[in-house]
This record gives C-alpha cells, sequence and structure tokens, in this order.
C-alpha cells in the first residue's frame, strides 16, 4: 500500500552507496521527481548473501518505500535485480519495478575482438537473469567474468582512488586484456564510481559501458507509460535513508554525489524496517 502521508515519489535502493550511480543519471533526467533512496549499509555486499536472503531484505525495502510514497521502485542493484527483481514484480503486481541487466547487448553487438570482459558479483554471476542474458545476447562472443572480490568493500570506505583498489581491479582486468577484450560491462552498480581508474588501467581502446543512464531513461519511460510522471515544474526533493551509521553514510554522500545531504538511519527487526 503507498503512503497517504508522502509525496509521490521514486524509490530507489541498494545494499549501499552504488545505487547512487544510478541516482545520479536519474536526477538528470527527471529533475522534478523526488526520489528516496535507502541503502542497506547494514546488509552490504548483497553480492555474497544467499538468494533467498537478498529475497528478503528486497521485499522488506519494498515496503519501506512504498509507505512513503512510492509510485515506482528502482532495483539499483545487480544483485538484487538477479535475486529479487520478479519476486517483487509478483508480490506487488501494482507497482512497476525497474531494475539493473548487465549491458551484454550493447557490448556483444559493439565489439571489434569477439571478447567481452564482465565485472561483477558472485550472486549476479550465478542468478538466471545474467545466463538469460548471455544466451539471449552473447552467442557469438566470449564473455569473460571476474568478480572483483572486496571492491564493493572498498567502494563502501570511500577508497576509490586507493592502491588496494587499483590492486583489486587490476587482478581483475589485466588477465581479461592478455585475453584481447575489447569492452568492460559493468555489473556491479558500484563500480561506475572506479571508472576513472578502470580508464586508467585499459586505456583508450578499451571501452567501458556503464548502464545508470539507460536505467534512469527506462524509468522516464515507464513513468510516462502509466501515467505516473511529476508534471509540476518544480525541483524534486531527495531523501536519503541507511540502515547503517548515518554520519558516514553522508560522509559517502558528499564523496561520490559532491553534495551534502542529511540520512536518517533506520533498524530492521525481524524483516522490518523502522525510522530510528
Amino acid at each position: 500500500m503507498t503512503g497517504r502521508n508522502h509525496d509521490p515519489s521514486i524509490g530507489i535502493f541498494d545494499s549501499g552507496v552504488g545505487g547512487l550511480s544510478v541516482l545520479i543519471s536519474l536526477l538528470q533526467e527527471l529533475p522534478n521527481e523526488n526520489v528516496n533512496y535507502f541503502g542497506d549499509q547494514i546488509h552490504v555486499p548483497y553480492g555474497t548473501r544467499t538468494l533467498e536472503e537478498v529475497r528478503e531484505y528486497s521485499t522488506a525495502i519494498t515496503r519501506f518505500l512504498l509507505d512513503r510514497g512510492a509510485k515506482i521502485i528502482v532495483v539499483a542493484c545487480n544483485t538484487a535485480s538477479a535475486a529479487a527483481l520478479q519476486f517483487l514484480r509478483h508480490t506487488f503486481p501494482n507497482t512497476p519495478f525497474v531494475g539493473m541487466e548487465p549491458a551484454i547487448k550493447p557490448a556483444a553487438e559493439n565489439t571489434r575482438t569477439g571478447i567481452v570482459g564482465v565485472l561483477a558479483t558472485p550472486a549476479t554471476f550465478q542468478g538466471a537473469l545474467y545466463a538469460s542474458v548471455i544466451e539471449r545476447f552473447a552467442s557469438n562472443v566470449l564473455v569473460v567474468q571476474n568478480t572483483c572480490p572486496g571492491l564493493v568493500q572498498q567502494i563502501e570506505r570511500g577508497a576509490i582512488e586507493a592502491d588496494e583498489t587499483r590492486t583489486i581491479l587490476e587482478s581483475a582486468i589485466l588477465p581479461m586484456m592478455d585475453q584481447g577484450i575489447d569492452t568492460i560491462v559493468l555489473g556491479c552498480t558500484h563500480y561506475p564510481f572506479v571508472i576513472p581508474l578502470i580508464n586508467e588501467i585499459v586505456g583508450p581502446d578499451v571501452r567501458v559501458i556503464d548502464p545508470a543512464l539507460a536505467v534512469a531513461r527506462q524509468v522516464a519511460r515507464v513513468l510516462e507509460a502509466t501515467n505516473r510522471k511529476n508534471l509540476d515544474i518544480k525541483p524534486g526533493k531527495l531523501k536519503f535513508y541507511t540502515s547503517g551509521k548515518s554520519d558516514r553514510f553522508k560522509v559517502l554522500l558528499k564523496k561520490l554525489l559532491n553534495e551534502t545531504h542529511p540520512a536518517q538511519e533506520v533498524s530492521w527487526d525481524n524483516y522490518e524496517i523502522r525510522i530510528k
């Protein structure tokens, strides 16, 4: 049930700050929409958790966002999309959902060498969604994969330029380059925050695909098609919620968005989320 005492909004969630990469494109594409962002930092990273756990977290967060006026939910997490997107659509049939899908199709269509690299979490690689995308779009290309262990945690710490972060990326990417990749698909919403580092490693001849803009445009299309788009011309309101520490979250917001925003702490109680 949509919250009656809250303005209609776009609800967006991720295991932590990764979904902010999608939020940036959303704010550019839909500046007049109210947006409520939920970072589930107490459970980050989702990529090492079971599909059942991620489904439970995603369901609880969806209810929380609906209670605060969400008219559409953006699952700005590849792992949650792989584990829970179809389940959420079945559980909340009156709510439109937009999720993340690894951008294999444009990579396969535009590769010159026929070899594409994908960086994502273990849960994304194990999900049916990823397998379906590979089957549909990558039958004629070689796809090489890496889970980048520890990279999400580095980004959650704000260590996007640290030596350890570069080491993680080099360990993943250099073997891919030895195999001849000319494209890297970012299959985790955290990873766009290290695109400058990736570009330093791969050089100008390897294309890096960030799906955030395509997702924002899909949200705009769904809002238009379902008559849910905000026609008000004034800028929308932006609210942040975290299951972690609000002070730490605010520091990351400043670092990753280059803006200062307040953040509201929430707590989990048997898969129910409450404002602290």
